[in-house]
């Protein structure tokens, strides 16, 4: 049994960590953290097993019950938390965006390498069903040689972002391309392998202190433009995926239902968890000839299986870290090549 903690019990913790950890048989959920005293008592009722402690300084000082920490904290603290387990001999997962900067994270991984620990970055977004079944259509070559990959994540959020994000600048890890970019890369990255080009386009258009509509277009060594998309200020939306090749065409609309299963009380397990209603699957095909698509099913609990072989030391874990300082150095060449001076954005 894996004894874990939980850092944080906003939307990280809340919905994408403890309803897996509690699901799986290979672990325990013993510590959540939270210095939020709405969210203690949310954490207590939903999972009563579990001690609610109101700091890291707590948790670090139980090190000893605790196998592995699961970091869901707003990213500037994510450095210095994971540091922390680490050198208290703790693996350590975080979530994605993974540090600030491609510098702490490289630093990072290597701590972790010395420390003889587990670090990885939750990229869930590997195990969308959408994303899996375009990883099937491009490896099976029913696309032929892809040319052109568009990807979208468009929220319609014109209040702006909420609690820690509104407040949260671009050097401290805030912004739609750290929120949402770091899947869109990772996934295009995971499609079509290494990038040599990057342009992009960043504006903030809302109230928030960084970027809320970006796009970002990478030039893949293997020929392929990744298009990427992502938008809080989308009041209507465009298709998630629109892929194009030299043999067919793939469009898909609508999000993968996960993690708004989740968020609405669903727990992993569940009777059609992950699986796309009808009317969301995509369509494959040329002009005047095409078929429905059946998506794969959305499994984020996948993570958290393959992860606990990896702590026993009998596998790779599910990310590799520096894949995430790669993700990381193409949003900073991004950031890199806006038209923007000293890091403000045009309203």
């Amino acid at each position: 049994m894996i004894r874990a903690a939980v850092a944080g019990f906003g939307v990280s913790g809340r919905v994408f960590h403890a309803p897996f950890l509690e699901h799986d048989a290979a672990y325990s959920l013993d510590f959540i953290v939270t210095g939020n005293p709405g969210r203690a008592k949310q954490a207590a009722e939903k999972y009563p097993n579990a001690t609610v402690l109101s700091g890291p300084a707590e948790l670090f000082d139980r090190a000893a019950e605790i196998d592995l920490v699961v970091l869901g904290t707003p990213p500037g603290t994510h450095a210095k938390l994971a540091t922390a387990a680490l050198d208290a001999g703790l693996h350590v997962v975080v979530d994605k965006p993974f540090v600030p900067s491609s510098e702490q994270g490289t630093a990072l991984v290597e701590h972790a390498r010395r420390a003889g620990r587990v670090l990885t970055v939750f990229q869930n977004r590997r195990w969308d069903g959408d994303f899996r079944t375009v990883r099937k259509l491009v490896d099976s070559g029913e696309l032929g040689e892809v040319h052109t990959f568009e990807s979208r994540f468009e929220w319609w959020k014109p209040q702006g972002p909420r609690d820690w994000k509104a407040r949260t600048t671009a050097a401290e890890g805030g912004g739609i391309l750290f929120d949402l970019g770091t899947h869109l890369v990772d996934q295009a990255v995971q499609l079509f392998g290494p990038v040599e080009r990057v342009w992009a386009d960043l504006a903030r258009l809302g109230p928030g202190e960084a970027e809320d509509d970006a796009l970002v277009v990478l030039g893949h060594a293997n020929g392929t433009r990744s298009r990427l998309s992502m938008s809080g200020l989308a009041a209507l939306p465009a298709p998630r995926f629109h892929v194009l090749g030299s043999k067919a065409g793939y469009t898909k609309w609508g999000l993968d239902p996960q993690e708004s299963a989740l968020a609405a009380g669903a727990r992993p397990g569940d009777d059609g968890f992950g699986v796309e209603p009808r009317e969301n699957w995509g369509t494959l095909g040329v002009r005047g000839d095409t078929r429905p698509v059946e998506p794969e099913r959305g499994d984020y609990g996948e993570f958290y299986r393959l992860l606990a072989p990896a702590l026993a030391g009998e596998g790779e874990p599910p990310v590799d870290p520096a894949d995430a300082v790669d993700v990381l150095r193409i949003l900073e060449r991004a950031h890199a090549r806006t038209d923007t001076e000293e890091g403000e954005l045009s309203r």
